[in-house]
């Protein structure tokens, strides 16, 4: 197992990472607007949350298929590769940053100050689109651990 070639694809992982945020932000922007356009307000929050998080893990996994990670001799545990969490880990923070920019997108429009769900989303809110964000991390890191497992063959 090469472990300094493992560390620097992480590295450079991390880095695809950090230059998808503004991407991402500018495309829940684009997606807002456009639905703001269509007065198409109604769950437009989770909606484009979603939608923008939908589009990107699949894009993630694509770039973490194209590295050539050494995962022949990487441990496992309780069926997770060690690779799968030090991936993962280069996540961090990374929806709940895109929740907030959304959310701080949402009480500074002046658009949607008559919409107070959409305005202001509530904790409720919040959580449902959480659990539905939740559903999108489970399903790429699903993906991402049965790539690294597939690897070790």
């Amino acid at each position: 197992m090469d472990t300094q070639l493992n560390a620097r694809l992480l590295q450079d992982f991390a880095c695809f990472i950090a230059e998808a945020k503004p991407l991402l932000q500018r495309q829940y922007q684009q997606r807002l607007a456009a639905d703001l356009a269509s007065q198409q307000w109604q769950g437009c929050f989770q909606r484009n949350l979603v939608a923008v998080l939908a589009a990107f893990y699949p894009q993630a996994l694509q770039q973490l298929k194209s590295l050539s990670f050494d995962a022949s001799q990487v441990g496992v545990e309780n069926g997770m590769s060690e690779l799968t969490g030090q991936v993962l880990t280069a996540f961090a923070g990374f929806s709940d940053e895109l929740i907030l920019f959304a959310v701080d997108k949402h009480r500074t429009s002046c658009a949607l100050s008559n919409f107070a769900e959409e305005h202001k989303p509530d904790r409720d809110y919040l959580n449902a689109t959480r659990r539905e964000i939740a559903g999108l991390w489970k399903t790429f890191a699903l993906d991402l651990n049965r790539h690294f497992l597939e690897g070790r063959c």
